[in-house]
């Protein structure tokens, strides 16, 4: 065999290994086994419950299990680095939500959501500031009142750099509250602050209902106002912060994440089986009635500019807060 013949089956042999690679991996099924959905904050907030009701539901259009495995702490960027840092397979996914962003401008982490590939915004969930069973206060307005009035400092509960301490200094700014007059004490997840609250240990936290519901029906926990454009059907009796004359709606928009480089053909089936699941009516209901959120579902590219928007109105409105470490 002369050397340019030899030359040219071995470049045609490569090539045809590289072709049949390719659509060996192109007929493989997806998914192949279990999906690790990571959330990014301990058990028992309304992250962690949202994402158990509804890939609950999904696992059923993927003929595989969504496993739900907790990995909080550092402003939730433990969780969102693992699964950046996974293989870009579809089997490893992040629900989460605008922490992302904010641990991003609070210089947490080095990166923002432009770091995932986005698979599918689900929900958002009307936020809800809350006290305890007795405290003076018993609506959003009277916060501002006992702010002046104390000697010691109130204190409000946060997961530093997440929504809820956005919440609370989008608050101050909308209340004319200087934030050097209050206290803000860090807890891990929103479990511990609920704790922390029961115990009469701070003044204040915002919730929601998927972490607080029943501690609202069993008059535990006082609901003071709830941040949404009208009230919610499951507290019909609690106001807007905008009939309190707070002009402030916040939602916290949960939606589901993969590392970068994972396949669109992957993604359109993690997205559709997310979409399948969140038409069914009892979730859909148990959604709305019971966790006090929207769903607001938009796949892929629609997710992803979506985001952007978002990322834009936050590095606005953080810089105008004074949103930092």
């Amino acid at each position: 065999m002369n050397k340019r013949l030899k030359m040219a089956l071995t470049v045609w042999m490569g090539t045809w290994l590289c072709m049949w690679s390719f659509a060996t991996l192109a007929d493989k099924p997806f998914p192949d086994t279990d999906i690790t959905l990571v959330v990014p904050f301990g058990p028992g907030g309304a992250t962690d419950v949202l994402f158990r009701d509804i890939s609950a539901e999904a696992q059923t259009y993927l003929d595989t299990s969504i496993n739900i495995v907790n990995i909080a702490g550092s402003g939730a960027t433990r969780g969102s680095q693992t699964v950046k840092d996974a293989e870009a397979d579809g089997h490893t996914l992040l629900g989460s939500h605008q922490t992302i962003d904010l641990a991003y401008f609070a210089g947490l982490s080095a990166y923002s959501h432009q770091a995932f590939a986005p698979v599918a915004l689900l929900t958002r969930t009307v936020n809800i500031p809350a006290t305890y069973s007795g405290h003076t206060a018993q609506l959003a307005r009277d916060i501002p009142v006992l702010v002046a009035e104390q000697i010691e400092p109130l204190m409000f509960g946060i997961i530093p750099s997440s929504t809820d301490h956005f919440f609370w200094l989008h608050f101050f700014h909308q209340t004319g509250i200087n934030p050097q007059d209050i206290a803000f004490i860090h807890y891990p997840d929103t479990g511990a602050q609920v704790a922390a609250l029961l115990a009469g240990e701070i003044d204040f936290a915002m919730l929601n209902l998927p972490s607080a519901s029943q501690l609202f029906a069993t008059n535990a926990l006082t609901p003071l106002g709830v941040a949404g454009e009208a009230r919610l059907t499951g507290l019909p009796a609690v106001p807007t912060l905008l009939e309190q004359g707070i002009e402030l709606v916040n939602t916290t928009d949960r939606g589901v994440f993969a590392p970068f480089n994972t396949s669109p053909e992957r993604l359109a089936i993690l997205a559709n089986a997310f979409e399948q699941a969140l038409t069914q009516p009892k979730l859909a209901r148990t959604i709305e009635h019971s966790h006090g959120s929207l769903i607001d579902y938009r796949p892929l590219n629609n997710y992803a500019d979506y985001l952007n928007h978002q990322y834009t109105l936050l590095k606005s409105l953080s810089e105008s807060v004074a949103f930092e470490r």
